[in-house]
């Protein structure tokens, strides 16, 4: 226990990064009174990361302990993770650099969080070390920054509001900006890479699956059924909407199963879209996507994506990421529309089936600013600060899981909607 209490309460490891850079600045207000380190390969460059955030922040950082860990090497890892109680994972794409970290955090026994958006890699890390992280009593939670976070706990949110079954829900992303788009990238290099390899390696999910739950949910009726391709979300103000290919839903249905393995509790439904303010946007988006896919096919195609990045994204994507400027200005909002049933109308078991159809529908929101770095990293840093103080209320005694498992009974809603986020009920339930 000696060890433990000498134990930094936070290491933020990746910390000269894109991600890692930002999840120090908003470390600093939201990691207030804690003790908490930064970790890289380079002492140098964290020297020099520090410096820059210190000016930026106008915050005296030189007490800020630095550590030197490299992903090439195991015994640095595990010494990094023996230094704190839980170790905020900065390095991107995960798919490569993330197992080596878990198994230290695991070894160490070190709590995990990271901002991974790569469904196999996740999955993966589940099937094989939830099991080991439940016995030494270590919390391994990814996809902790946005649009995971918003998804996957706006569908908690959305069920506590419903009061009732809910059989299906409808997600909508919209991304705004408070200004003209000026020209420059959108994404960051190391989120383009990730989305590479995820669509080039997307076969390897169903095998995963497989041996991750051993019996199928049952087939629960109504069925939620596919929109059309492009169709107008009369909701949103007649935006059009297409199938959003991100994670959120391989995220939400994790969760979602983990409910109902443990609380017997249905699981929902559920299929994500993204809206577009034009179709000439739409699309925009759909020549860029077709030539993603069809590249990321081949080994050729890949190499050309990842090093001309701003060529196949019109200079959305590129290797020194957006401006600040762009970033301040930039808004989301997640749309959620659930179907269900009164709680009136209960089941005696979770897999019995309704047999009326939905008779009661809500919509709920999630927004805020600055999704892809600042709301990233303040859900990433308060998804480690939750483990830190409100473990009793997390599941089991450890394990890996998604955000939506881990943190459903814990205030870590409540801490979002005082750091930025917006929790609200659009049409209540009728």
């Amino acid at each position: 226990m000696a060890q433990n209490e000498e134990r930094l309460d936070v290491i933020i490891f990746g910390a000269s990064g894109f991600t890692g850079k930002y999840t120090i600045y908003e470390g600093i207000k939201l990691l207030e009174g804690l003790r908490w380190g930064v970790a890289g390969r380079s002492r140098e460059k964290l020297r020099q990361t520090v410096a820059e955030i210190e000016k930026k922040a106008d915050k005296d950082l030189s007490e800020v302990p630095i550590i030197t860990a490299d992903l090439k090497d195991d015994d640095s890892l595990k010494q990094m993770a023996e230094r704190c109680k839980v170790l905020i994972n900065c390095c991107g794409p995960y798919r490569f650099y993330g197992e080596p970290v878990v198994k230290a955090c695991i070894e160490a026994g070190t709590h995990h969080v990271d901002v991974s958006g790569e469904p196999q890699y996740m999955e993966r890390m589940q099937l094989e070390y939830h099991q080991r992280a439940q016995e030494r009593g270590v919390y391994v939670v990814s996809a902790c920054g946005f649009d995971s976070i918003p998804a996957d706990l706006g569908t908690v949110f959305l069920e506590r509001q419903f009061d009732g079954v809910v059989n299906s829900v409808e997600t909508y992303l919209q991304v705004t900006s408070k200004i003209p788009h000026d020209g420059g990238a959108v994404l960051h290099y190391g989120t383009w890479e990730s989305a590479i390899y995820g669509l080039a390696h997307a076969n390897e999910l169903r095998p995963l699956r497989t041996q991750l739950y051993k019996t199928r949910l049952p087939n629960f009726q109504p069925r939620l059924k596919d929109r059309m391709v492009v169709h107008k979300a009369s909701f949103l103000n007649g935006w059009w909407a297409v199938p959003f290919p991100g994670s959120d839903r391989s995220v939400v249905m994790r969760s979602q199963r983990h409910f109902y393995d443990t609380e017997k509790k249905r699981p929902i439904q559920m299929k994500t879209y993204v809206a577009f303010e034009s179709i000439v946007q739409v699309l925009a988006v759909a020549f860029v996507a077709i030539v993603f896919a069809i590249m990321c096919r081949f080994k050729f195609g890949r190499q050309m994506l990842l090093k001309f990045p701003k060529l196949f994204t019109f200079g959305y994507a590129s290797h020194e990421g957006p401006t600040e400027k762009s970033m301040e200005n930039a808004q989301f909002a997640i749309y959620f529309r659930g179907e269900g049933w009164d709680k009136e109308e209960k089941l005696l078991e979770p897999t019995d089936q309704f047999k009326s159809p939905p008779t009661k529908k809500i919509v709920t929101k999630v927004s805020g600013t600055n999704p892809g770095y600042g709301a990233t990293c303040v859900a990433l840093v308060l998804s480690a600060l939750t483990i830190l103080r409100e473990s009793d209320k997390m599941p089991g005694t450890g394990g890996v899981y998604p955000p939506g498992a881990a943190y459903a009974k814990t205030s870590l809603i409540e801490q979002l909607s005082k750091n930025g986020f917006t929790f609200e009920v659009i049409k209540p339930p009728k």
